[in-house]
């Protein structure tokens, strides 16, 4: 599976993409907010990552820019599996910060969601990463009201994440929904339920 946005073209990641991940994820501020990726991250983290297999239902991406000298890997963006619910993920190297790329990474791959049959995706924030509670606003999340501690490998302990979630248009392959592929509006928020 491949996806082209405006900017971006996502692929999945190859074994010899491992250096590239690594020199790229490489930084801590980026993975202590990341749940499950160690810090120091070293190659054989890389290496792991870059050979995962795919699943055809929660699939995930190395997020390249394409320019004049080949297409240069620049983040990941993926779906997973996670108590009984479909959760994303993403990251974007930290020469890439605030250029609208995981937006547009994540927007992408939740067009792609719908496709794929998914009804409602979740996603987390550590409470210290305000970032990144905007990109999953700018894509149509909710916040869900759950605050709750959450594992962080790098951050070696539990830190509060708050969960959001979308609820996610019917779709199809051939874009039915009139907009030709071009609509911003990928998901409608989830209304917050009483407790």
């Amino acid at each position: 599976m491949f996806i082209r946005s405006e900017r971006l073209f996502l692929r999945p990641g190859w074994p010899e993409d491992w250096q590239e991940i690594q020199h790229q994820i490489g930084a801590e501020a980026i993975v202590r907010n990341l749940a499950q990726v160690p810090w120091p991250y070293r190659a054989e983290d890389a290496k792991v990552f870059a050979a995962l297999p795919q699943d055809p239902r929660t699939p995930h991406f190395v997020v390249t820019l394409p320019g004049a000298r080949g297409a240069q890997l620049i983040g990941g963006v993926g779906l997973q599996n996670s108590e009984e619910r479909v959760e994303l993920g993403y990251w974007i190297a930290q020469p890439h910060w605030n250029k609208g790329y995981a937006t547009e990474a994540a927007r992408a791959l939740l067009r792609l969601a719908g496709t794929l049959g998914h009804k409602q995706i979740a996603a987390h924030h550590f409470v210290d990463n305000p970032a990144s509670a905007r990109v999953l606003a700018k894509i149509g999340f909710r916040p869900t009201g759950q605050i709750a501690l959450r594992s962080s490998v790098a951050r070696e302990r539990p830190a509060l994440a708050a969960t959001h979630a979308v609820s996610l248009p019917i779709a199809d392959c051939d874009n039915s929904d009139g907009t030709g592929g071009q609509s911003d509006k990928v998901a409608r928020p989830m209304r917050r339920q009483a407790a």
